[in-house]
């Protein structure tokens, strides 16, 4: 039985404003291309700090950091996702956020409203692992009290969809939020 849903910020919950970041600056340079994903990923694992991300991926797409957080911090939310997670989700479930992601400000993507509906939220900085790692959905049901089995975790990226499954925990790929709801209505009426 679920008890538990589990999104994942960037790509589901908010817009992904690093990958379309990363394929303007870097698709025609595939080492460039590569060091920037590195990059990327030291700093969701907490290895280096988010201005000093923005500063060397800036400097790697010869633009300033502030430029740089402009592009990648253009995350507006899914108002829609949002209202049905208050209105029909967060009465019966605990609620998850799990996310590769820096130290970043979360305040600076959702209300505190928004904010308000997680029971708990993961960030990959906090864990020093990203996705698909094991210890990152571990890390999310124990923290919500709950066994992997009890969870339903939801992701654009289907590598860490699979991650999910490799724990016990019930998942499946982020589409689109009409689909997305949906899809969710199944799985936890069965």
């Amino acid at each position: 039985m679920i008890k538990a849903v589990i999104f994942d910020c960037f790509g589901v919950l908010a817009h992904d404003g690093w990958l379309p970041f990363r394929t303007a600056h870097f698709a025609n340079d595939e080492q460039k291309f590569i060091e920037a994903t590195d990059l990327n990923k030291r700093s969701n694992a907490g290895f280096i700090g988010y201005n000093d991300f923005l500063q060397q991926v800036g400097s790697l797409a010869g633009i300033s950091a502030s430029d740089a957080r402009s592009e990648i911090e253009d995350n507006p939310t899914d108002v829609s996702l949002f209202d049905y997670i208050r209105q029909d989700l967060k009465p019966k479930y605990k609620i998850g956020m799990l996310s590769n992601a820096s130290d970043y400000h979360l305040n600076d993507i959702f209300t505190e409203e928004q904010i308000s509906l997680f029971d708990e939220v993961v960030l990959s900085y906090q864990v020093g692992a990203v996705k698909p790692d094991s210890s990152m959905y571990m890390s999310a049901a124990i923290r919500l009290g709950v066994l992997p089995e009890e969870c339903l975790f939801i992701d654009d990226q289907p590598r860490f969809v699979e991650g999910a499954k490799q724990v016990g925990m019930q998942a499946f790929v982020f589409n689109d939020t009409e689909t997305t709801i949906t899809k969710i209505k199944e799985i936890l009426n069965a």
